[in-house]
């Protein structure tokens, strides 16, 4: 099969915790299935908040997908597939190692890709993989979700609890919120004027 008369895309939907993201990256997969185009969908092993083996949006939409933790992963997938994907999508791709390379590899080569992630760590620092991977991205959606403290767009994402840990924590409500630009205390300290 030719891939480069498909004239692939890369969409990357970004936004904060509770966005919708999960919803966009799930209902491109059903449109691009309805074209008739097979789609291999991945997870990273680390985020099972809601199913260890599904991607699930907070709204409850859910589909099954391959666990991975790292780029190799994908690729093994892909070399173990059937047949060749016409899409290759991967939700919450900033928790997993090299995902950038790999699939700027696979758009390169004829694929397109669809990925859904946040983009800005609750202290507001990119996530590298997805810093990486804006430039090649043919579409990019940046969802806002609502604030928890006062109504507006929420392009952010608050950690209740600021810990030591690393920049990925797993967790929901009982961990973080969204919020907008007034209601978030960014790294420069700044008061919550809330």
């Amino acid at each position: 099969m030719n891939y480069h008369s498909q004239n692939p895309t890369l969409t990357v939907f970004v936004g904060p915790m509770w966005s919708g993201k999960t919803t966009k990256l799930l209902a491109t997969i059903e449109r691009a299935e309805l074209q008739h185009k097979k789609v291999l969908l991945f997870k990273p092993s680390i985020d099972d908040r809601y199913s260890s083996s599904d991607v699930v949006s907070h709204a409850g939409w859910r589909r099954q997908a391959t666990v991975v933790k790292e780029s190799v992963d994908i690729l093994e997938a892909l070399t173990n597939a059937e047949e060749p994907p016409d899409v290759v999508a991967v939700d919450e791709a900033f928790m997993v190692t090299g995902v950038a390379d790999v699939l700027i590899w696979l758009y390169r080569t004829g694929i397109s890709v669809i990925v859904s992630s946040l983009d800005l760590s609750a202290t507001c620092k990119p996530f590298h993989e997805i810093e990486k991977l804006l430039p090649w991205a043919t579409y990019i959606e940046k969802c806002p979700a609502v604030c928890v403290n006062c109504g507006r767009d929420a392009f952010y994402t608050h950690k209740k609890v600021m810990t030591e840990s690393s920049e990925i924590d797993v967790g929901g409500a009982e961990l973080y919120e969204s919020r907008c630009y007034a209601c978030h205390v960014i790294v420069d300290n700044r008061p919550n004027i809330c």
